[in-house]
């Protein structure tokens, strides 16, 4: 028989976020682009707390790395407690391996710094949060170190809640069988805590990409994409639990605004075949692409190519551009194009039969020397 406190329970709705990485430096870009990259950290955490505003949750969990490093600038600390006043609470934050609730921490610097814009609870001890007015008891594993080599969840199993609260854990790590090798180096945890642990959901956060790991087991992902993979990033988890016991219903919210994509073309001296990948993106202006280009050009082609990629990095929101695997192939026709003779044309042809010798040495050298001084001709002859 349903007790008197199932029976009185009304549904709980809230929001599951994490890995925001706030402060992320983006190396490797433009410091215009990272200057960017690193301003949509912060617009994404306000349309988080948007969402969770419209949606009328009771909660927002945030399951660690909200920031990237505990030494994080003050100012990015006060840009993401603005981004947060969207949602005025409660917010329950846990440490992560990123942030880890250190001795001196983002934590103890928020601590220190006085008021705060919203209902703020850090989660940085593995203690009980209770909340939606006793409704809903948030178990929370925080990390105080960067690697913990035991799981730090299995406390869940033990902790005691009030009868006719949902059980809900909060933890930051890698679940163990169910993550690529590489992703379960530190913080295990256990693939069968939520049952173990008898909770109705496991918020985790580590894993950058939008993954129900195990029943009742769900990483959200990363809210932005923050890196050119494929694990489905870009998203929150809205749940829902209608009653103790019975586990929670999950809906995934679209929450990124940009889209990394890893790019192979095969051009083969077709420089349409870039043209025609660039044009299966939604979005170009929104899109970060990665681009490896393969196959062979004619010096004449080499030219076209440096061309469309300028022309695309100017509407893509960032390009990157692989080029090992292109290779050149003089043709006559670029010497045509030229209209060079004598003594400078046997020389162009002796640096044209090198780089076409795949026993030569010097080859590759031979090539860019070759493409470099038909670049500089065909440039003076544009200019007269």
């Amino acid at each position: 028989m349903m007790s008197r406190n199932r029976k009185r329970f009304r549904m709980i709705r809230f929001l599951h976020t994490a890995d925001w990485q706030i402060g992320k430096p983006f190396g490797g870009f433009e410091p215009d682009v990272r200057a960017e990259l690193r301003a949509e950290r912060f617009a994404v955490v306000a349309r988080i707390a948007a969402l969770a505003r419209d949606e009328g949750c009771a909660a927002i969990l945030v399951a660690g790395d909200a920031f990237d490093d505990n030494t994080i600038g003050d100012r990015d600390i006060v840009r993401t407690l603005d981004a947060m006043a969207g949602f005025p609470g409660p917010w329950v934050m846990l440490p992560g391996n990123h942030d880890a609730a250190l001795p001196v921490s983002v934590w103890t610097r928020i601590r220190a710094g006085g008021a705060l814009p919203v209902d703020l609870r850090i989660a940085d001890t593995p203690d009980i949060t209770m909340l939606a007015d006793g409704r809903l008891a948030v178990l929370a594993a925080p990390l105080t170190r960067r690697h913990e080599g035991q799981d730090v969840t299995e406390w869940f199993d033990r902790a005691e809640t009030p009868a006719g609260a949902a059980r809900v854990g909060l933890a930051h790590g890698a679940v163990a069988n169910r993550l690529p090798e590489a992703a379960e180096s530190g913080n295990p945890i256990s693939d069968r805590r939520a049952e173990t642990a008898r909770l109705d959901y496991l918020a985790l956060g580590d894993w950058h990409g939008f993954l129900e790991v195990a029943p009742r087991t769900v990483y959200s992902g990363t809210p932005e994409a923050d890196r050119f993979t494929s694990n489905a990033p870009g998203y929150a988890a809205l749940v829902e639990i209608a009653l103790p016991g019975e586990g929670a219903r999950v809906r995934r919210l679209d929450t990124g605004r940009l889209h990394w994509a890893s790019l192979e073309v095969f051009v083969d001296n077709a420089v349409e075949a870039l043209d025609e990948a660039m044009a299966t993106l939604a979005d170009p202006l929104r899109s970060l692409v990665s681009l490896k280009l393969a196959g062979t050009v004619s010096l004449h082609g080499r030219m076209a190519m440096q061309d469309r990629l300028s022309y695309w990095g100017s509407r893509l929101f960032a390009l990157r551009t692989d080029e090992s695997g292109l290779y050149d192939r003089p043709e006559a026709a670029d010497f045509e194009r030229m209209e060079i003779s004598g003594f400078v044309r046997a020389a162009m042809e002796r640096l044209r039969a090198r780089a076409e010798d795949a026993a030569d040495p010097q080859r590759e050298a031979a090539a860019l020397a070759l493409r470099l001084a038909y670049v500089e001709h065909r440039r003076q002859q544009a200019a007269t």
